[in-house]
């Protein structure tokens, strides 16, 4: 394997403190990669808010201890972004929009000049440099300046902005493309016309070694069966229709499960139900291994999914999984493995609940598939060793390039 030249991963964010699924699978990937010895360099900014973008990270240069370059880039927000409000709901109600308004509206939120310039003026020096995900400035902007070194890992969904003319020379000029699942590439292909490069790579999950179930409880004061939510608690991810479910279940049939959350964005249960919802904010990873392993299942109700790695950790750590089935990446998981059950409405939700609640033996014995399921196709070295695969096949060290 030829590891000479360096690779450069661009996320929006980045950092251990950083929330998003597209961040998480570039963080690994670039780790892995520097791990057997590639030269890799992260190129990003200094937010750690998806919704600020605001400048909490100090700009420059920094090594981590195993040897990647951290390259932070200040934002500018300098706009009123109310363009692009505007812009939202149009995009939303699927109304058409002008390519000179869809730039506006790209440009109408956060830019990062200085990261644009740098890959303007050193884009020559890297072999490849890899963009994530698709729908922000970073990639928008960043992949135009050099495609024939550009590698898109999309990140797609089956959404609006995805319906925007603005993005087609994004996916049809790109070196080549890293998805996630089958399902995602199936829709970048009815979607874009796609480079003769694409490859599902996956996503690399690391297994935990333990799980200390009775010590998370204890740690967090928490008894009883309990639910498990992660991630970002917004209306893009179901959170709040989620919840407001989840409550008409406990008082509709005294289901005997709390719900315990973890990730970032505000949590408002109702009223009735504060005592029965538990939030434990942002926790490391070793916490979040043991929250998953100590729940009696995970609920995943969003339909904005590319890959979902919360789904994969849940079953790892022998979980029922309960997924929104609008989300056909999720769907095609749960129906693969045969490890999870997905619910169409409410009322479908409710009963997959009542199920958990009433046949946890054979809740376990269908969660217990998972764990094969991701060890069979998602192990980190099978995932590094595609990517390494199409890397060889679709790069070359630049002259010179270190």
């Amino acid at each position: 394997m030829d590891r000479t030249g360096t690779i450069a991963f661009v996320p929006p964010r980045y950092g251990d403190e950083v929330i998003g699924g597209a961040e998480a699978v570039i963080r690994e990937v670039a780790h892995g990669l520097a791990a057997r010895g590639w030269s890799v360099e992260i190129l990003t900014t200094c937010a750690r808010d998806h919704f600020t973008w605001a400048n909490e990270y100090p700009p420059g240069e920094s090594v981590t201890p195993d040897g990647v370059v951290l390259r932070r880039f200040p934002t500018v927000l300098d706009t009123p972004r109310a363009e692009r409000a505007r812009y939202e709901q149009a995009i939303a109600s699927g109304w058409p929009l002008t390519l000179s308004d869809q730039q506006r509206w790209m440009n109408d939120d956060l830019r990062v000049p200085e990261l644009f310039h740098w890959l303007l003026d050193r884009s020559a020096s890297y072999r490849a440099i890899v963009f994530a995900p698709y729908l922000f400035w970073t990639t928008f902007a960043g992949a135009q300046v050099d495609p024939a070194r550009t590698i898109l890992m999309p990140c797609l969904h089956d959404e609006p902005y995805a319906q925007l003319e603005i993005f087609h020379p994004l996916f049809s000029g790109a070196r080549g493309l890293w998805f996630l699942s089958e399902p995602e590439h199936a829709l970048a292909q009815r979607l874009f016309e796609l480079p003769g490069n694409q490859e599902v790579v996956g996503s690399g999950i690391e297994t935990p070694d333990a799980y200390d179930v009775e010590g998370f409880r204890k740690r967090y004061g928490i008894d009883g069966r309990f639910l498990l939510y992660a991630g970002r608690r917004e209306g893009a991810k179901g959170w709040e229709r989620m919840l407001d479910a989840f409550a008409r279940a406990v008082r509709r049939h005294g289901l005997p499960f709390s719900l315990v959350t973890m990730g970032v964005g505000d949590v408002h249960p109702p009223a009735d139900m504060v005592d029965r919802v538990i939030d434990l904010g942002f926790l490391p990873a070793g916490e979040r291994d043991d929250a998953f392993a100590a729940a009696d299942g995970y609920v995943q109700p969003s339909a904005l999914e590319s890959f979902s790695r919360t789904v994969m950790e849940a079953w790892l750590a022998g979980t029922l999984v309960i997924a929104n089935g609008a989300s056909e990446v999720v769907r095609w998981h749960c129906e693969r493995s045969g490890a999870g059950l997905t619910y169409d409405d409410d009322l479908e939700l409710e009963q997959c609940l009542l199920f958990l609640a009433d046949a946890p033996e054979a809740a376990a014995a269908l969660a217990a598939k998972g764990r094969e399921y991701v060890l069979t196709n998602y192990r980190p070295d099978a995932v590094l060793d595609r990517i390494e695969s199409t890397l060889a096949e679709w790069t070359e060290n630049p002259s010179g390039a270190g």
